[in-house]
């Protein structure tokens, strides 16, 4: 394996690890959601709000994240860059939180949530730090304290889930064998219900600020007007980009809430959102990948042979996207259990959102032609043109098929930014990726998903052991007939 993936390989894998680590923690939350709260128009209400916190993070961080990493690059200014984004964060999460604060009543009332003004309340403030810390957590990336970046992390998962378990199974405990308690009423109210969610996320957001405070007050604090305008240039083409790739990731959960004929929408939202946390792992490896690949490709810009190593670099992260696809959707009969029975009917989205989110793992590989060249414009241009696909076909789909709709959205956005990323990137920016090998991985991963669909069904195997037998054999297959039929090529990854 090159030095260069190596490289990225480690980063990848400690990113990864924190990932892996808390986002399973985390999903071991969605259980514990899915079968306190078996009415799915409850849980619904998280999938939406959280949907609007993903959209507001978007706005607040406004492509800052990314302008550091590029700005940075210059080491006689790296420092005033840090400092100059930092006080604009703070200043706008701020000022956001106060807005939020002062017409919390109207706002529920708008999101249809009149007797909840305190949510509002509670995800400003979240979003507002979650918002002030990214740029806290893209300094360590960028001076690659990869294992302080990821004990942060950690700890702030493990706080979320450890309020989260004192006030949906501990506190109603303790309440329900000690009634006449005092302190126990003065800390827990039964009627706030889903809100505490919200609550232990909200605690962990300002642990997580309080962590991170003591560094940040070591640094000369300098705010250059010139350099923001200029940070601010390059960012918000990202920023129409994020904004218009929230929409894609989040928003179905609004509109389904909202043009959904279904006779519960919200309980449509409900089942869609705990269906989409299934496809967790390939979200995990995404994200994981996401956090390494953007510092990792800046830093290899200027080398001789950098197109050659994006190019491998798609062709692995495809390869592990595509197992994972298989190791996925072969065990689906123990990873359904994750989710309350309740949930378990909007299971037959899981496989269109594996896909969809391969795909997107694949545009964000495609996405450095236009970071690398400036020409962020264009970012922007295919976000928003994803964006129009996923509101009109939303639209169209979701009235007629409900949550199911949103999936078949969800996929055809990704496909066609991926693939108009990649007709663009070969204009301005030719990197020439293994398309045939690409394509072969997808195909047969999907192959094998589909030959254990029609084996289980064509032998009526209904007994869940006996399932698992059959799709652990195909699994071993699979992996079998990768290794025979493109041997040379994993052999030569892990050679010096």
């Amino acid at each position: 394996m090159s030095s260069s993936i190596k490289q990225l390989a480690g980063q990848t894998v400690i990113y990864g690890a924190t990932n892996i680590l808390g986002r399973l923690l985390n999903y071991l939350l969605v259980p514990l959601h899915t079968y306190i709260f078996a009415d799915a128009a409850q849980y619904g209400v998280v999938g939406e709000l959280y949907a609007w916190t993903s959209l507001f993070i978007v706005i607040l961080t406004y492509g800052m994240e990314t302008a550091f990493f590029n700005f940075s690059r210059d080491e006689e200014q790296k420092d005033r860059v840090y400092t100059t984004i930092v006080t604009s964060l703070l200043v706008t999460s701020t000022l956001f939180i106060v807005l939020c604060s002062i017409f919390s009543h109207p706002i529920a009332g708008w999101m249809k949530y009149p007797d909840h003004p305190e949510y509002i309340v509670w995800f400003s403030v979240i979003i507002g730090v979650d918002a002030l810390t990214s740029i806290f957590f893209a300094r360590l990336r960028h001076l690659n304290k990869a294992l302080k970046f990821a004990a942060v992390k950690i700890t702030n998962i493990v706080v979320n889930v450890v309020f989260n378990l004192f006030f949906l199974l501990l506190c109603p405990y303790l309440l329900k064998t000690h009634p006449d308690s005092a302190w126990i009423q003065t800390i827990y109210n039964p009627s706030i219900g889903v809100g505490y969610i919200f609550i232990a996320n909200l605690i962990a957001s300002v642990v997580t600020l309080l962590m991170l405070f003591p560094s940040v007050f070591r640094q000369k604090y300098v705010f250059d007007w010139a350099l923001w305008k200029k940070m601010f240039a390059y960012a918000f083409p990202l920023l129409i980009f994020g904004l218009a790739g929230i929409v894609n990731e989040t928003m179905d959960r609004v509109l389904i809430k909202y043009v959904s004929r279904a006779a519960d929408p919200q309980a449509s939202v409900g089942i869609y959102s705990a269906c989409y946390k299934i496809s967790i792992m390939m979200t995990i490896f995404v994200q994981a990948f996401k956090y390494a690949a953007e510092p990792f490709f800046f830093s290899k810009s200027k080398d001789r042979d950098a197109r050659e190593t994006y190019a491998e670099v798609m062709t692995v992260f495809v390869l592990v996207c595509s197992i994972i696809f298989v190791g996925i959707m072969l065990y689906m009969d123990v990873v359904q259990y994750f989710v309350g029975p309740s949930y378990r009917v909007g299971l037959p989205i899981v496989p269109i959102l594996l896909l969809a989110n391969l795909f997107l793992g694949i545009f964000y590989n495609l996405s450095i032609w236009y970071k690398l060249t400036g020409q962020t414009k264009f970012g922007a241009y295919i976000a928003i043109f994803g964006a129009i696909i996923t509101l009109g076909l939303n639209l169209l789909l979701i009235p007629r098929f409900d949550y199911m709709g949103a999936a078949w959205t969800t996929f055809a956005c990704y496909f066609s930014m991926m693939v108009v990323s990649y007709l663009l990137g070969q204009k301005h920016y030719p990197v020439d990726y293994n398309i045939k090998k690409i394509f072969f991985y997808i195909l047969f991963a999907v192959a094998v998903y589909g030959i254990s669909v029609a084996v289980n069904k064509s032998l009526n195997i209904t007994h869940m052991g006996a399932r698992l037998a059959v799709n652990t054999a195909l699994l071993v297959a699979y992996l079998g007939a990768l290794f025979v039929v493109d041997r040379r090529y994993i052999l030569s990854l892990f050679r010096k």
